[in-house]
């Protein structure tokens, strides 16, 4: 059995907003009974399963995108119109959180928690970027997802005027994009 390491948790925990997964616990020394422990106690919250939160941390402002992030086992990637309001393009405000996941999960039954709206491709590491504790689909990728999806074509104008306005991409970078 191996001994608990709070600082190791505690860590990890930090780079996400206070939370944790069930894996990430036990990778610190956690078991599930000491997890189920620290529940009873008050020290740790149960946000969702197998998703837990550092009951001492102080609240961010990423914490409903960390929950969704580690709900989808850290391979999810924030994108379509949660990645415009997240780089700030456009005016957009989405109902909905929008996570690509990678294409093969596609074919998985999913409980999909309320208010997470999934898309399905593979994501290439050069066209994702971070803001704060989540990841996110780079600028161009952003307005390409948009665009492919159907997205209102005022915030696509809009994400594109001032992507080009703040030097975030080129008009070379969206070739082939009818914008």
């Amino acid at each position: 059995m191996s001994v608990p390491d709070r600082v190791a948790l505690f860590a990890v925990a930090s780079s996400q907003e206070g939370y944790f997964t069930t894996d990430q616990a036990a990778a610190a020394g956690y078991s599930r009974p000491l997890l189920d422990h620290h529940l009873h106690s008050g020290r740790f919250v149960r946000v969702r399963r197998g998703v837990y939160r550092l009951v001492e941390y102080p609240a961010g402002e990423q914490e409903d995108l960390v929950v969704a992030w580690l709900w989808s086992k850290q391979l999810g990637v924030f994108s379509h119109e949660t990645a415009l309001a997240l780089h700030q393009l456009s005016d957009a405000l989405p109902a909905h959180l929008h996570l690509t996941l990678p294409a093969a999960w596609a074919r998985r039954r999913l409980m999909v928690p309320a208010g997470l709206r999934l898309h399905f491709a593979d994501v290439a590491e050069g066209d994702q970027a971070w803001v704060g504790a989540v990841p996110v689909t780079t600028p161009v990728r952003t307005i390409r997802d948009c665009r492919s999806a159907h997205g209102a074509p005022d915030l696509v104008a809009q994400a594109v005027r001032d992507g080009l306005a703040r030097g975030l991409f080129s008009r070379a970078d969206l070739d082939g994009l009818d914008v």
